[in-house]
């Protein structure tokens, strides 16, 4: 297992921006962004293979938002513009460590979670 601690979040208005940062202490094979609001399911939001070059984007992000990573610090970044109170959720920072694709049922490693809240 691998830690992960995020920071980042907090409230701002919509349209505004907001950048989430998640740290690994250990390998990972890739990582992300997934999110949960009040009623729903957790979705990915944002995933990146670690040291490569593949990513996905949920399309409701798609054009708004870019994860990006630095590979030295084993950090990943999940840069939000034009935020919309759609967005608003519990974000969690997850990672892949034992299996052998990026599947998103494959994530295993959770952060503790990261609040960000967009008013409208």
């Amino acid at each position: 297992q691998v830690r992960l601690v995020e920071s980042g979040g907090g409230s701002v208005q919509a349209g505004g921006s907001m950048r989430l940062t998640c740290t690994a202490s250990g390998y990972t094979r890739c990582m992300g962004w997934f999110r949960q609001a009040p009623g729903k399911e957790r979705e990915a939001v944002a995933t990146i293979v670690s040291g490569g070059v593949s990513t996905y984007y949920a399309d409701s992000v798609k054009g708004r938002f870019t994860i990006s990573q630095d590979n030295a610090k084993n950090t990943k970044y999940l840069q939000m513009n034009s935020l919309k109170p759609e967005d608003s959720a519990m974000y969690y920072c997850g990672a892949v460590t034992s299996a052998s694709t990026c599947s998103h049922r494959n994530y295993n490693d959770w952060g503790q979670g990261t609040q960000v809240t967009v008013l409208s």
